[in-house]
């Protein structure tokens, strides 16, 4: 029986973020359903399978689009809560964010992020960086051993 394609995880609490991220990605016409979590708090029940979340399966997403600045649970805290988790350590994160302060990004890469990001401003460079990254972690980069 084939496996199911792994789910990309998009956390950002940014409406048109989000549905340009999901446009952009759609253009790319992958089978991964594309899970969105509106903040931290939500993207860890979504990894933990919580909440609304609960009865999906236990495989973790292929990789996780993270923004930085939300309500409740900001992306850094979920990031440290991520690589506490000995299952989580190996998921792929990819911060992708407005800000271009040095502390976050250093943050971010010592808490083990796989890549960061600074959202462009522009639509279409948005669209085309977000197909970019979905090309790279959905069709070019091996992922982690299933679990």
């Amino acid at each position: 029986m084939p496996q199911r394609l792994r789910d990309i995880l998009v956390v950002d609490d940014n409406d048109n973020d989000v549905e340009l991220m999901l446009l952009s990605l759609s253009t790319l016409k992958l089978a991964n359903t594309i899970v969105v979590a509106r903040d931290g708090v939500e993207g860890l029940d979504y990894l933990y399978r919580r909440g609304r979340f609960a009865a999906r399966t236990d495989e973790h997403p292929l990789f996780v689009l993270l923004d930085l600045n939300m309500p409740r649970m900001g992306g850094i805290s979920m990031l440290t809560e991520m690589r506490r988790d000995e299952g989580l350590r190996t998921v792929p994160v990819v911060v992708m964010t407005s800000s271009r302060e040095d502390p976050d990004l250093r943050r971010c890469y010592e808490q083990g992020i796989n890549a960061y990001v600074v959202k462009p401003v522009d639509f279409d460079q948005f669209s085309r960086t977000v197909a970019n990254l979905g090309i790279f972690w959905a069709l070019v980069n091996e992922p982690p051993p299933r679990r």
